[in-house]
């Protein structure tokens, strides 16, 4: 390591790179126009040498966002190579297999120039409230009906706005200033975070950022190679089951350890989709990259470094690499468990630092038409249970492996048509264990107009509930549940459009986290809390647990817990 780089001076280098990116973050937020990157956080914002490798990332920010963007900065670069840029360009793109997986993100970035010199990059990626299409929906068959494509190309050139693009864009959207309104939000952020790098550079006397990236990232490198070696050589297989959309989905995943390397090879795993749950092979390497380093190495900073002891096999044409024009809208409902796959096949080798299968993310999306005649369209996230730890309960309501937020039911009823009419916590949802899984939400919404709309139904785990891990139990599954007017009661489809009427009730029931550990070696006086707090029934207590509640005195039964527990 050079002299100019002492321990001390690159851990102050490295904090000032997070706070420069951890700002743009911020900005992006701040600027934005929508509950999407407001409320729920659905971005993620990087920085980035001149050869297009990740240095450091932002803390807020979806693995899906920000490992896909770490590896798709090289597509930027093969359409535009970095000696072409010049200061003020700035790319986009939302193409699925060059960056994000779906044309609902889009990818902003911008060349930093230091005293005539390109230096590197910053990048963001939002996830937008509307493209065009079918709205955002599982249900079609390829590609070209999920909305509009921005091929990688300028946004701005020079400084200079390319108008034509921006008119193409809000043509072809259905929330044209709210979605243009948080691409200049991008800009905006990352033209800001821009000049700060700068300001960082003349601080403390860099001409660019090559050196200090590669001390950063090739400590990162032996940081992770230093923790794989540390495990046992050999090969670990897992499969889990998803509902897919016609059939279910299985992703099969097995994991060889070799020296100071990992090969995570997906064989075996389903084909792709006629449907839109299918992957591209970038996202289906942000979410495994995500889910390794969390558990091996989770204090190692993410970045270009880290993900070199990891390589993929991804059987072209499966549905964690599919093929152009498959339709991919919402591969998050397949992508995201990558990561618990991975998990499986990593509790056979470090069972104490995996945790128990989790809830999926699901996204409720609605368009239509308001009470003053206005087209809306409407989107917000809501979350199930997270899997137990192996140390710890798992949190309720709370999105893994992404971290998007949920959606405060004050915001949904001042920005879109409904009113909440119910939003609580699941009694007995989170999976029994000796840490108990996290609890689901339960919620029920009303359109507050005088006309019909259309729910675009995004729920996994109806079918397949997360599974509990080293005899922990099963998280409950989620349920969508319509009541008609006529007290009829319909269950759609989990991944298909459906008429919403002014009078229809409908009761959303999101999946719990799998336990973690036999139930019936649980603290009696954690399972007292937790009925107490009404989140486990007293029934679940006895059966599951192994615990004899009384309710009067408000204590464990010990002797009758002891003859329960010894059978």
């Amino acid at each position: 390591m050079p002299d100019q780089f002492n321990p001390i001076l690159l851990e102050v280098l490295w904090n000032r790179l997070l706070s420069l990116v951890n700002e743009q973050a911020r900005a992006l937020i701040r600027a934005s126009f929508t509950t999407i990157l407001r409320e729920n956080e659905d971005l993620s914002c990087g920085v980035f040498d001149a050869q297009g490798q990740m240095i450091a990332q932002s803390t807020t920010g979806t693995p899906g966002h920000i490992n896909s963007l770490a590896t798709g900065v090289e597509n930027f670069l093969k359409r535009y190579p970095a000696h072409t840029l010049k200061q003020g360009d700035i790319l986009i793109t939302n193409d699925p297999w060059l960056v994000s997986g779906h044309k609902h993100d889009i990818s902003v970035l911008m060349p930093l120039f230091f005293r005539g010199k390109l230096v590197g990059f910053n990048g963001s990626t939002c996830h937008v409230l509307d493209i065009g299409g079918k709205v955002l929906s599982a249900e079609a068959t390829e590609v070209y009906e999920e909305g509009l494509e921005i091929p990688i190309m300028k946004l701005y050139k020079e400084g200079v706005p390319n108008d034509d693009l921006f008119e193409l864009i809000a043509a072809n959207v259905r929330a044209a200033d709210l979605v243009l309104g948080d691409i200049r939000a991008q800009v905006a952020a990352s033209e800001a975070s821009g000049q700060k790098l700068v300001r960082f550079l003349e601080e403390y006397g860099l001409t660019d950022l090559e050196e200090l990236s590669r001390v950063i990232l090739t400590t990162s490198e032996r940081a992770m190679r230093k923790e794989i070696e540390s495990l046992p050589d050999g090969t670990y297989r897992h499969q889990i089951f998803l509902d897919g959309f016609d059939e279910p989905v299985k992703i099969a995943v097995a994991i060889t350890i070799a020296d100071t390397n990992i090969i995570v090879d997906y064989t075996g795993t389903s084909p792709q989709s006629k449907r839109g749950i299918n992957v591209v092979k970038n996202y289906t390497h942000a979410y495994t990259t995500y889910a390794i380093k969390a558990s091996i190495c989770p204090e190692v900073p993410n970045n270009h470094g880290s993900f070199r002891p990891v390589k993929l096999v991804v059987p072209e044409g499966c549905i964690l690499n599919a093929t152009f024009p498959a339709p991919v809208a919402a591969r998050h409902m397949t992508g995201h468990f990558c990561s618990p796959a991975v998990w499986g096949a990593l509790a056979k080798v470090v069972p104490e630092k995996v945790l128990a299968e989790s809830s999926a993310n699901c996204l409720t999306q609605f368009d239509g038409i308001d009470a003053q005649g206005r087209s809306f369209v409407a989107s917000f996230f809501t979350n199930g249970g997270m899997g137990a730890r192996p140390n710890k309960d798992g949190l309720c309501t709370s999105a893994c492996p992404t971290n998007v937020g949920n959606t405060p039911v004050e915001v949904i009823e001042n920005v879109y048509p409904f009113f909440i009419t119910k939003r609580e916590l699941l009694p007995d949802s989170g999976g029994p264990g000796k840490f108990r899984g996290g609890l689901a939400q339960t919620f029920t919404l009303k359109l507050n107009s005088d006309r019909a709309c259309t729910l675009s139904c995004l729920f996994e785990r109806v079918k397949f509930p997360a599974r509990g891990y080293r005899a922990g139990k099963d998280g409950s599954p989620a349920e969508i549940v319509i009541k008609r007017a006529n007290g009829e009661l319909f269950r759609p489809h989990g991944k298909m459009r459906v008429i919403v009427y002014p009078e229809d009730e409908i009761e959303v029931k999101l999946a719990g986290g799998g336990g973690y550990g036999d139930p019936s070696q649980r603290d009696p006086e954690l399972v007292l809390e937790d009925v107490m707090s009404e989140v486990v029934s007293i029934e679940s207590a006895r059966r599951d647990y192994k615990v004899d509640i009384d309710l009067q005195k408000r204590s464990v039964d010990r002797q009758a817990t002891k003859k329960l527990r010894q059978v």
